[in-house]
């Protein structure tokens, strides 16, 4: 199987058909799609204004200690529409912690649930602002796109999917009937270490028959199933029982960097083969072997995006094709700039990935499709309408 699909990348990446000459700067205007924004949470749980610019956001946080990251903040809105980002999957995001979970976190899923809310009202203010638009099915997708609706990128509101990272803030299947009624349209099962539903990052463990219960709701419902920060055990039962599309929205290679948090060719290839597709992430703990946070330095360990380009080359590889990888950025998912690739101080900086394809011989489509066509696609296929 690998060497099929190996054989097929290989054809597709460097065919016999001569590759255009590249000017960089035609990467300027390129639309990007970003899969996985914690938004709410740098508004809601940060405490940051995204409406004003990065460095009225720094300045108030000058001298905080409360978080990894104050006063390095590289997402705002102006950032955004600068950096050509239209499009976007952002979160909600709250953990249940049960006594003895060391983990910060609600003490009950009732509380959890709330929390959610306070961040879905932001959203839905900032769509009253004409700062933000949700996205929910096809018919939507498609206008977003038009030029009817991007009159002008700089000032037109960002699409954005609404996703859950880590369910323990749904009490019940009804609970979860309600946010897809509210626009939710893709569920991480879990976040970090043990959940209500699957076992996260740092943890291992079954989903257990809650995790049943809530991936045969989230199939009825036609949900996505975002496999991201799922342990190894509740990744392979949980792809024993969804049935629906799927998604890791912020996930790279533990081949070139091994850990727990990232996935085995094993795991990629099965998401390719359910024709599922994978956002690499930015951070640079997920990049280079051996990074401790709040210790290394980016630049004597060279954390460059070219780090980042071989997670995707490695995901072509095992996919013989380039379609079935994007951008799932994760800026300031808890991180500030000191963690992010050298080329990147804030996210108007997505588009200097683009020259780094380019250089490593990736072609002009192959680029577009990676920098925002393959989301945009992959949703355009799984919605019926």
């Amino acid at each position: 199987m690998l060497n099929r699909h190996w054989l097929k990348f290989q054809a597709f990446f460097h065919g016999t058909v001569a590759r255009q000459s590249v000017d960089c700067d035609q990467f300027c205007d390129m639309k990007i799609f970003d899969g996985h924004l914690d938004l709410s949470m740098n508004a809601i749980d940060w405490n940051r204004d995204l409406t004003v610019s990065l460095d009225a956001i720094n300045s108030r946080e000058n001298g905080l200690v409360d978080k990894a990251g104050r006063g390095k903040a590289t997402v705002c809105f102006e950032a955004m529409r600068s950096g050509g980002i239209t499009h976007c999957i952002g979160t909600l995001i709250a953990r249940y912690v049960k006594p003895g979970n060391s983990l910060p976190g609600w003490h009950s899923p009732s509380q959890a649930w709330s929390h959610i809310h306070a961040q879905l009202a932001w959203y839905r203010e900032m769509e009253r602002l004409n700062q933000l638009k949700l996205i929910t099915n096809k018919e939507q997708l498609r206008h977003s796109v038009d030029k009817n609706f991007v009159q002008d990128q700089k000032r037109s509101p960002i699409a954005f999917i609404l996703s859950l990272e880590g369910a323990d803030s749904i009490v019940s299947m009804e609970h979860l009937e309600r946010l897809h009624e509210a626009g939710l349209r893709a569920v991480g099962p879990a976040h970090y270490g043990p959940g209500t539903y699957a076992f996260g990052t740092n943890s291992e463990g079954s989903i257990g028959e809650d995790g049943v219960r809530l991936l045969k709701k989230m199939s009825e419902l036609r949900m996505v199933l975002d496999l991201t920060h799922l342990c190894d055990t509740s990744f392979w039962e949980a792809l024993n029982h969804f049935e629906g599309p799927i998604w890791a929205s912020h996930s790279n290679c533990r081949k070139l960097v091994p850990d727990q948090r990232q996935f085995e060719d094993i795991q990629i290839k099965e998401i390719i083969d359910r024709k599922g597709i994978i956002g690499v992430a930015f951070d640079n703990w997920m990049l280079v072997p051996g990074w401790v946070k709040g210790v290394s330095d980016r630049k004597e360990v060279n954390a460059s995006l070219d780090r980042l380009v071989d997670h995707i080359v490695h995901i072509c590889h095992l996919a013989g094709n380039t379609v079935q990888v994007g951008i799932g950025s994760d800026l300031d998912g808890g991180f500030g700039r000191d963690q992010c690739p050298l080329e990147i101080e804030s996210i108007s900086d997505l588009g200097r990935l683009a020259d780094t394809l380019s250089d490593r011989r990736f072609k002009d489509n192959e680029i577009q499709n990676i920098m925002f066509n393959n989301w945009y696609n992959y949703l355009l296929s799984i919605w019926s309408s």
